[in-house]
């Protein structure tokens, strides 16, 4: 006699739902939770896992929002996050109000002086921040969040970089940790995804602010250059060993993998191209 099935709680609806919405790949939570709505058919489960997951994605994708009143971007992270939904960007002293679930940033208002570094330090960041902008202009579509989302085209791809920055009063020294992360998934015909992480750290003497930005600039365009070559050189052999050590042949579909030709499956230029490194 066959077990009954047992009728899942909604709390574990949601927490399962949460799962898919928060493991959804760079630019497709959106997609996911379309479906995820659907299948649960319970807009009650559903808000509250979105409510739950959407700020938890967006803040760990650092995705990039364009703030009302033509005033630029601001990133949305755990490091600008100043109460509720509100996230500073001190490039233009503004306070974004970001709607987590729609993905869009509602209004902005001024931020205050409190919210606001103190002249000294804004000195050195807006220092720093001119250098960065020189090297984001050069090797990132945007912002050093970096998304290039084709769902058209089956593939989306993303790049986060995280730099923390020390200051070694006692011997004059900045120290430097960088965690870089580059997510692609590719999805005609198949299921195939990147996730490839990387820390890094690296010093430089304490200087004056012009200086200073300059050589943490340089040593960020290094280490981040320098990733992404290791990752052409891993993946050079994809195509003819990695691929064919799959149990299963892919696509899934009902036509032979191309074994004689697998050279046209390169994931590093592809990511590259996406994602608009390296220009």
């Amino acid at each position: 006699m066959a077990e009954e099935e047992t009728e899942l709680s909604d709390k574990q609806k949601k927490e399962i739902a949460k799962w898919f919405l928060l493991n959804a790949p760079a630019g497709e939570i959106q997609y996911v939770a379309k479906d995820l709505k659907s299948v649960l058919n319970n807009d009650d489960v559903y808000d509250e896992a979105a409510s739950e997951a959407f700020p938890v994605y967006n803040k760990s994708h650092m995705i990039c929002l364009e703030m009302p009143g033509r005033f630029g971007d601001v990133l949305v992270t755990s490091y600008g996050e100043l109460q509720g939904n509100e996230y500073l960007d001190p490039k233009t002293a503004q306070v974004a109000i970001v709607d987590h679930v729609k993905q869009v940033c509602t209004e902005v208002r001024p931020a205050t002086d409190e919210e606001l570094p103190t002249p000294y330090v804004e000195e050195y960041r807006c220092a720093l921040e001119a250098e960065m902008l020189k090297y984001v202009s050069e090797a990132y579509p945007k912002v050093i969040s970096a998304a290039r989302l084709s769902p058209q085209n089956f593939c989306t791809g993303s790049w986060r970089s995280i730099w923390n920055i020390e200051c070694k009063d006692d011997i004059q020294v900045l120290e430097l940790k960088g965690k870089l992360q580059v997510g692609a998934h590719y999805f005609e015909e198949g299921n195939v995804q990147l996730d490839a992480k990387h820390e890094c750290r690296d010093s430089t003497m304490f200087q004056s602010p012009d200086d200073g930005a300059i050589a943490i600039a340089s040593l960020i365009r290094h280490h981040e250059t320098e990733y992404l070559a290791s990752l052409e050189a891993s993946y050079l052999n994809l195509p003819d060993a990695t691929f064919k050590d799959l149990r299963r042949k892919l696509p899934v579909t009902r036509t032979l993998f191309p074994w004689h030709s697998t050279s046209q499956f390169n994931l590093t230029r592809e990511i590259s191209k996406e994602l608009g490194i390296g220009k």
